[in-house]
């Protein structure tokens, strides 16, 4: 019992802090970086899901997903399935390998659905 409580703890020692680092500052809060140069950007949304902003220059600039979500996810799934397919002695190089096609699969398929132009 104590163990899984101290584990616990630990845990969220190491994910807060790095939750509260992705946290956007509220709009009253002073600003001191881009936002304090230009203001805060507005976002258009599109159909397919796709974020557009008006730059300073004139020119539309979209924001898009990186595949990250898509890497990890394909990974995973990528090494369950080279590791059944690599059934004969160590079964290692089965699992990396499908790792690896299996993150480059998922970042293609999660960055192919939405289009900047």
């Amino acid at each position: 019992m104590f163990r899984k409580t101290l584990i616990a703890a630990g845990l969220a020692t190491m994910v807060l802090p790095a939750a509260a680092a992705y946290a956007k500052p509220p709009a009253w809060a002073p600003a001191n970086g881009y936002r304090a140069k230009n203001g805060d950007i507005s976002y258009r949304r599109t159909d397919n899901g796709v974020n557009y902003w008006q730059g300073r220059d004139g020119r539309y600039y979209c924001k898009r997903s990186n595949g990250t979500t898509g890497l990890l996810i394909g990974a995973a799934g990528g090494a369950l399935v080279g590791r059944a397919i690599d059934s004969r002695g160590d079964r290692a190089t089965g699992t990396i390998i499908g790792a690896a096609a299996g993150a480059l699969l998922g970042r293609e398929l999660e960055r192919s659905n939405s289009r900047c132009r």
